[in-house]
């Protein structure tokens, strides 16, 4: 049987998403077949207007709808911790705990030498240029604890290692803390539940 171009075509396009094989690529999009043309034409253009109406945060670097974004935006936030993270969904989750009211960093992937991901393919960088001083009289806020909740993976781990070595060449005084146990190893932080997440941020530990 011969699928029609413009099938073989959608079919093509969801086999590029993460995740997602040849059969089940195909049954989503036989199933669009049958869903009415105006959600379709609504669905078209929420993907169309995804990366036109949503930037990166030149701040923290979170994906927003301003810049800067509203956390970063935030005045009743504590100014003297920034927790970072992986990804922009890894702020999501820790939110959702609503036990933690510092600033993010997110450095939008992790160090992973077999993927040819080095520590200037992501957001380290702009990390370091946050990390601020007191600088004589100047009113500024000093960082006080960074909170490193990279995934407990092989990669998070040896991304948690170097950022620990950078920040403490960066500042002596700096408190530089990881997630404790209730995440376990080699999980995302995306998938955690609120009271593991809850129990890991009480339990951060000195690096």
């Amino acid at each position: 049987m011969k699928i029609p171009r413009s099938l073989s075509n959608l079919i093509e396009s969801f086999q590029k998403l993460p995740g997602i094989g040849p059969k089940t690529a195909q049954r989503l999009a036989f199933y669009l077949l049958h869903v009415p043309q105006e959600d379709l034409d609504s669905f078209s253009e929420a993907l169309s207007n995804l990366k036109k109406n949503t930037i990166i945060c030149s701040t923290c670097k979170n994906v927003s709808e301003v810049n800067p974004c509203p956390i970063c935006s935030d005045t009743n936030r504590d100014l003297s911790k920034i927790l970072i993270v992986e990804q922009p969904l890894d702020v999501l989750a820790i939110e959702r705990t609503g036990r933690y009211n510092g600033l993010y960093h997110v450095l939008h992937g992790a160090i992973n030498p077999l993927e040819n991901i080095g520590p200037d393919e992501i957001f380290i960088e702009q990390l370091l240029d946050r990390v601020k001083e007191r600088d004589g009289g100047r009113v500024e806020v000093k960082t006080k604890e960074i909170i490193i909740a990279t995934n407990p993976t092989m990669e998070g781990d040896a991304t948690a290692m170097y950022l620990s070595k950078k920040l403490k060449v960066k500042s002596q005084k700096l408190k530089v803390t990881r997630l404790g146990m209730g995440i376990p190893t080699g999980a995302d932080l995306e998938y955690a539940d609120e009271v593991t997440l809850r129990e890991a941020l009480a339990g951060r530990r000195e690096m």
